[in-house]
């Protein structure tokens, strides 16, 4: 099925009508690192060029960005400080400094930007540019584009591994995840099935989910392999966006089910069994998902409905429906301040997920030296 991007940025304001197919495709909430103590969330407006952001305690609109056109992608970068937005409709990153809520940069990428994901470290962006088959990759220090990688035909969805090491670009138009080597900009792939969207990878970097557009399903991969080891029956129609809660037991995916009647249904994936627990009715097309870095919470977009719904996890109940701008896509949330409780914490890269005002730990003997003189410190 050729789901070609261009058909999809122009189709994007018919969304609502009977000319729906599954020849459109949607923006993605990516999850983002762990860093400083912030409550908010960052919800990429299609239609308004606009951000709205979200006081996640009152679960209130604090205030509304405007952006570069036809935003879709957002994610926060590991401390904290910026939000990066892709703006499809003139090919770039906005980047909006969260202290001011302003965009102090614009970043010129490939065609179609779709979805961003950032090293552990915050030193590197990685954009998925959609009618280019490309990602680009931005130093953050300076905001400037430092590579361009081929991959697959029609990226839309990536994750960075807890490592940094690589990142996993899933191309809508192929049955492959393109896996770049971080080091190297090298590149593998491994197939996955029909229209691979979106990618979550498990916080202790074991496996990466991947939501198949065209079937349905959902296929897990082996990162220590890169194979396929297991998969989700369909979860619903056009599932697009998914999110792994902190502990990693769960994945949370939305189905934009682009054929009327619209979507309304969240699945919830038990990562233990791989199998659908339970399914939460929440808006009409929801699209973009993100969890907060405490795994209580979960935020969607619901694209039909100009709205945000707020998943209790404990519960899987639906605790507040926010009014935010016209058809809501990605969803990125500031993540919560963390710090190393056990030396377990810093092992096998962990100690890249701590930022302000424990790290960020250049390698694991300063995780570890943070852990025994907070320990040092208690009465």
């Amino acid at each position: 099925m050729n789901l070609r991007t261009n058909q999809r940025v122009r189709a994007r304001t018919s969304r609502l009508s009977a000319a729906f197919c599954l020849l459109m495709f949607i923006g993605i909430g990516l999850d983002t690192a762990r860093a400083q103590a912030q409550t908010r969330a960052y919800v990429t407006n299609f239609l308004d060029n606009t951000v709205s952001v979200i006081d996640t305690d009152t679960n209130a609109v604090v205030g509304t960005i405007p952006v570069g056109p036809a935003p879709l992608g957002v994610a926060v970068t590991p401390d904290g400080a910026r939000a990066y937005v892709a703006t499809a409709g003139n090919n770039s990153i906005s980047v909006i400094d969260i202290a001011s809520n302003a965009v102090i940069a614009t970043i010129p990428v490939g065609g179609d930007p779709q979805a961003i994901a950032f090293t552990p470290n915050g030193t590197r962006a990685y954009v998925t540019n959609a009618t280019d088959s490309t990602v680009s990759v931005i130093d953050t220090a300076t905001n400037a584009v430092v590579a361009t990688i081929g991959v697959g035909d029609t990226p839309v969805g990536i994750a960075v591994t807890p490592d940094g090491r690589r990142a996993y670009v899933a191309a809508v138009n192929s049955v492959s995840v393109s896996i770049i080597d971080t080091a190297t900009n090298a590149v593998a792939t491994v197939d996955v099935g029909n229209g691979p969207y979106a990618v979550a990878i498990t916080p202790d970097g074991s496996r990466a989910y991947v939501t198949l557009l065209v079937t349905g399903g959902v296929s897990i991969v082996n990162l220590a392999t890169n194979s396929v080891i297991d998969s989700v029956p369909p979860v619903g129609p056009s599932p697009v966006a998914i999110a792994i809660t902190p502990d990693g037991t769960r994945a949370y995916v939305t189905s934009a089910g682009f054929l009327p009647p619209p979507n309304n249904v969240v699945a919830v994936v038990d990562t233990a069994t791989n199998s659908v627990a339970e399914d939460i009715a929440v808006g009409n097309y929801p699209d973009g998902v993100a969890i907060t870095s405490d795994g209580t919470r979960a935020y969607v977009t619901n694209g039909a409905d100009n709205s945000v719904s707020v998943i209790d996890t404990a519960s899987n109940a639906v605790l507040a429906t926010i009014p935010v701008g016209r058809f809501p896509e990605a969803v990125a949330i500031v993540p919560s301040a963390l710090a190393p409780r056990s030396k377990d914490d810093c092992k096998h890269g962990g100690y890249l997920a701590f930022g302000p005002p424990a790290g960020p730990f250049k390698n694991q003997g300063q995780c570890v030296s943070y852990v025994e003189h907070q320990q040092h410190d208690r009465p």
